[in-house]
């Protein structure tokens, strides 16, 4: 057999190796003494493609943690109507992510779960739906996202007449502040109540709230709120200016200030749940804090784990992978990265399992 090259033998592993985070890489199958029997079984049984890769990755972010790193997560998509809540409010307040980047309307239905969990309805089969019974569901007003029914007249009418008030009294004091600034101040202010069949322990914004992380929403106007406040402050009809919600430039020195006093080694680990806005936004910070601001001694991000199901075609930034990070300075070359091919709503609660050693 033909000796394979030096390089090529160090991408091989032996089953021995392979077996590093198998507790039972040998023996019956058996966790009744396990303290961590969902992490030890996600071990022992997802070990190849897809599966291995998300259990190698969430090996790597728990030593990570444990050496003192820190963690940074973007989500997109609808997760927060998907309960993502319930696992990642508990990973912000066991001090296991430090930083997220949501889309404008992860970030809202985050409070709309909040304020109105018993409301939401499910439609299991709604590949069957046809497009007559779409428009009747529209006319009924449920909005459907995927088999979850957003109930409008709970969640974004309660809210919406809050942040009026907030925007106008910003209009009249000449004030600016941040899209989240605002949505915080209902916790703050106690102006909202949690829905009598929800938990606010399953609410990530409000666990991010207490905990005081850093948050950014960019493209913020890309949700129902930032549309309603867009109409509010539309040729000030509302006695509402748009001024008084800062840009998304305001967000990226949010992230210039935070990462510059985060980054201390071994830095900060970027975790990936679908793509869009939501990750390519706060990714940029390292390229901008080298090459448009001109920063000595910036670090990189130390490592890179997307969940995605996106094709990697045409310049989709949510397919692209981390090598073409490289490119454009967002990872170096000794910057670990991995690409997990599948559904975040399946991936992300193992990944949480194990950070949270259960």
């Amino acid at each position: 057999m033909k000796q394979l090259s030096k390089e090529l033998q160090s991408f091989i592993l032996s089953e021995n190796q392979y077996s590093d985070f198998d507790p039972l890489s040998s023996g019956e199958l058996s966790f009744n003494s396990s303290k961590t029997p969902v992490s030890d079984y996600c071990a022992y049984a997802l070990k190849h493609c897809n599966a291995g890769t998300a259990v190698k990755a969430a090996y790597e972010l728990k030593d990570f943690l444990n050496s003192g790193g820190k963690i940074f997560l973007s989500i997109a998509g609808a997760l927060s109507s998907f309960q993502v809540g319930k696992v990642l409010a508990e990973l912000i307040r066991k001090d296991k992510i430090h930083g997220i980047s949501a889309t404008g309307a992860n970030f809202e239905e985050s409070f709309y779960r909040y304020v109105a969990h018993s409301h939401y309805k499910y439609i299991p089969n709604y590949t069957d739906l046809t497009p007559n019974q779409e428009a009747e569901l529209r006319d009924a007003g449920y909005r459907r996202i995927t088999d979850t029914f957003l109930p409008e007249e709970q969640s974004v009418k309660i809210i919406e007449p809050l942040l009026n008030k907030y925007w106008k009294e910003a209009t009249k004091n000449n004030q600016s502040f941040l899209p989240h600034e605002y949505m915080f101040r209902l916790f703050e202010e106690g102006v909202i109540k949690p829905d009598p069949t929800s938990n606010p322990l399953h609410c990530w914004a409000y666990a991010a709230w207490q905990k005081g992380i850093q948050v950014v929403v960019p493209g913020w106007e890309d949700s129902t709120v930032g549309n309603i406040f867009a109409a509010y402050s539309y040729d000030k009809k509302e006695e509402i200016s748009s001024s008084v919600v800062k840009s998304g430039v305001s967000y990226m020195h949010s992230m210039y200030d935070w990462y510059k006093k985060s980054s201390e080694k071994p830095g900060i680990a970027f975790l990936q749940l679908g793509g869009g806005i939501a990750g390519d936004f706060p990714i940029c910070v390292v390229p901008s804090l080298k090459h448009d601001l001109y920063l000595d001694n910036v670090m990189d991000w130390a490592s890179f784990t997307e969940i995605s199901s996106s094709p990697m075609s045409f310049g989709s930034y949510s397919g692209a992978g981390g090598k073409e990070k490289i490119t454009w300075d967002k990872l170096s070359t000794k910057s670990s990265y991995s690409i997990i091919q599948s559904d975040a709503t399946i991936v992300f609660p193992l990944i949480a399992a194990i950070l949270l050693e259960i």
